[in-house]
């Protein structure tokens, strides 16, 4: 239903990755700003729990007889590249926040993304297919979540200098 959907507004899919990309970042950036540290752990588990249920729950056929096809596509392309672009943004996107630690959100995303093509691969009857792309994609989701993650940590952490600082002296 959801496919049939995206396919049939592809012009506005575009559109509203863009929007929602810019939406997760801005409630990220509030989320952190505001030291929720409670909300940034609510936010990125309800998003790990999305990616579960998005990736883990049987569908259709998915199986084409191969182990896990190997391809590689160049991202922000289509649909599908889109969506496993986004998959993985919250997630990292959150998790960077709640940790500081942007580049092992980033690689647990990463991680997570290649067991889930893993799993894919090995179950079959889950009727999910195991593609090296929806990785590279879900990767390079992580990557633009952790360096956003990255510039609005820095971003909070001047501005607290300052704040702490402001006569311009630091300790």
């Amino acid at each position: 239903m959801i496919t049939t959907f995206l396919v049939n507004h592809a012009s506005a899919v575009k559109v509203l990755f863009w929007v929602v990309l810019v939406a997760f970042t801005a409630l990220g950036w509030w989320t952190h700003r505001r030291q929720a540290r409670r909300t940034l752990v609510t936010l990125a588990v309800i998003s790990a729990v999305g990616v579960l249920a998005l990736t883990m729950t049987p569908a259709g056929d998915g199986g084409n007889g191969t182990f896990c096809t190997v391809q590689f596509s160049v991202p922000f392309q289509g649909i599908d590249t889109l969506a496993n672009v986004a998959l993985l943004f919250p997630v990292t996107l959150f998790a960077a926040l709640l940790t500081s630690r942007p580049v092992w959100a980033v690689a647990a995303a990463s991680g997570l993304s290649a067991a889930i093509e893993l799993v894919q691969a090995l179950l079959p009857n889950l009727g999910r297919a195991c593609d090296t792309n929806d990785w590279f994609m879900n990767t390079v989701g992580a990557v633009l979540a952790g360096l956003l993650g990255a510039g609005i940590i820095a971003v909070d952490r001047r501005q607290r200098t300052r704040q702490a600082h402001p006569d311009g002296a630091t300790p």
